[in-house]
């Protein structure tokens, strides 16, 4: 059977992002369960170095020549890395972070064998600037059960980012940093879009920043099972992960769309990707700006696509309208008296030529709304009205920071375990408090993000606030030692207080 799954390209399971450098040592392993992860990592141009046939000629190849705008669109996309602790209910899927150079190796007197899993998942993804005072257009997964979110521009710079909201359903979320006078995408007009136009995708596949591939759009309108009912614009750009949330552009570098999906067999590109219109994609935006979530009418009908051979099956004069396939129970479709079989062939006076139409206007409504709806059954035409109902809050995937965390004059975030994560890093009797940010004299000591501290001294550690009494009745200016476990090495770091 050729089985083929739909790769979002937001979880990116860039286990290891990759950074500006190489780091020393990169040890990345993926769980058994990676294609299970259907919205991994929203995909973007993963650009190599062409083969040029012999005779070659740039000026005489097919397609519009986006060099000319390359250089300023780029500056209005961004890296995003993400960092995702102690989600996991068991210890069944659990990726493995890349493992940290050994900073410590030469404070060790041996290695441990301990197979230690930390449950902490790093993605790269990408997404594009919408305002000049920091809002950020990305996809909803890559935003999803994440715990801190951190932003790089095209200077280099770096920001901490907060969701402002994400919308699961059009995979479209908003994320925003504090920082003002920004470059600004161009927002263009995706309902313009037919196949064969040029479009550009620009992001981050794999971590390598400001990659840019080329296609032509190979549909528009496109529905995709188990994806709901996003019209997708079809192409065949290359993506692949860390370019989740990338901007597509077209011809004339307006950004058209942004990249959300792969339909691949393999979980790399194969000549299929899959972008949200930009102009569904701005209306959600905009709901999200204000609220942080999406407020939309629900007809409580699952609908289908006619079809010249369905019109034949039931009797109808063409093949327009929505069929319905699906009625809730207890539902606005229902109590308007909608059945399953019945085609909607006009909503609210306005012919229904494809159901996405009749989607869109629905979602476009205010919950309460009363409509009327013109239906063929059984070969008669029948009038309803139905009175939308709001479409309940999807279940809320963004997550929350684990447990407290707390910064001190170390330079040192931390946060507290949660029980997953104790069970996964299997210390026993020990628990600890893993780092969330190091900078200051922390950093100058070696300690990094996703070190653990199990100790001060003798103090053993499972809150944090146990860190901050035990400081609290030390003296400043003397030298304390941290105990830190990282890549299953434990040792002792002397940090001293500041004065």
């Amino acid at each position: 059977m050729d089985e083929r799954i739909l790769v979002p390209f937001g979880l990116h399971q860039a286990a290891a992002p990759v950074p500006e450098r190489a780091p020393e040592r990169a040890l990345v392993r993926r769980p058994r369960l990676v294609l299970a992860l259907a919205f991994a990592c929203l995909l973007n141009a993963c650009a190599g170095s062409a083969v040029r046939a012999p005779g070659f000629d740039a000026a005489s190849s097919p397609g519009p020549a986006f060099s000319s705008l390359v250089p300023s669109r780029t500056a209005t996309v961004v890296d995003i890395n993400t960092l995702r602790v102690g989600r996991d209910e068991s210890r069944e899927g659990i990726e493995v972070e890349i493992a940290s150079e050994f900073d410590f190796a030469d404070r060790l007197p041996w290695s441990l064998p301990a197979s230690v899993r930390i449950s902490q998942i790093r993605d790269v993804a990408s997404g594009v600037i919408l305002t000049s005072d920091g809002l950020i257009l990305t996809s909803a997964h890559v935003v999803a059960n994440i715990d801190e979110a951190t932003i790089r521009l095209h200077d280099g710079r770096r920001f901490q980012a907060r969701v402002v909201g994400a919308d699961p359903r059009t995979d479209v979320a908003l994320v925003k940093i504090e920082a003002t006078g920004l470059p600004v995408a161009v927002i263009g007009d995706s309902s313009r879009l037919v196949p064969g136009d040029w479009v550009a995708a620009i992001g981050a596949p794999f971590g390598f920043h400001g990659s840019v591939t080329t296609g032509v759009v190979s549909a528009v309108d496109r529905l995709i099972g188990g994806a709901g009912e996003i019209p997708f614009i079809q192409s065949d750009v290359v993506i692949n992960p860390g370019s989740s949330g990338s901007p597509l552009f077209n011809s004339r570098g307006e950004v058209v769309a942004i990249n959300s999906l792969i339909y691949s067999g393999s979980g790399g590109y194969m000549g299929l990707s899959f972008s949200v219109p930009i102009n569904l994609v701005m209306k959600i935006a905009e709901q999200l700006k204000a609220t942080g979530r999406v407020r939309r009418a629900r007809l409580g009908a699952e609908l289908q696509e006619m079809t010249p051979a369905l019109a034949r099956s039931f009797g109808t004069p063409e093949a327009k309208g929505a069929l319905v396939v699906r009625v809730d129970a207890e539902g606005p479709a229902q109590a308007a008296g909608l059945l399953r079989g019945d085609i909607v062939t006009a909503f609210d006076g306005v012919a229904v030529s494809r159901f996405t139409e009749m989607v869109q206007r629905v979602a476009d409504l205010p919950p309460g709304t009363r409509r009327r709806l013109d239906v063929w059954r059984a070969g008669t035409r029948q009038t309803l009205w139905v009175t939308l109902a709001e479409q309940p809050a999807p279940r809320r995937t963004l997550g929350a920071p684990v447990a407290a965390v707390w910064g001190d004059g170390l330079g040192l975030r931390l946060g507290e375990l949660s029980p997953a994560q104790r069970l996964q890093l299997q210390l026993g009797s020990d628990s600890g408090l893993m780092v969330r940010e190091s900078a200051g004299l922390a950093r100058s000591e070696g300690i990094r993000a996703g070190d653990l501290i199990v100790a001060i001294n003798n103090t053993r550690l499972e809150r944090v606030e146990d860190f901050r009494l035990a400081l609290l009745h030390l003296p400043p200016g003397r030298t304390v030692a941290l105990l830190v476990v990282r890549d299953h090495r434990w040792a002792y770091v002397p940090i001293g207080l500041p004065d």
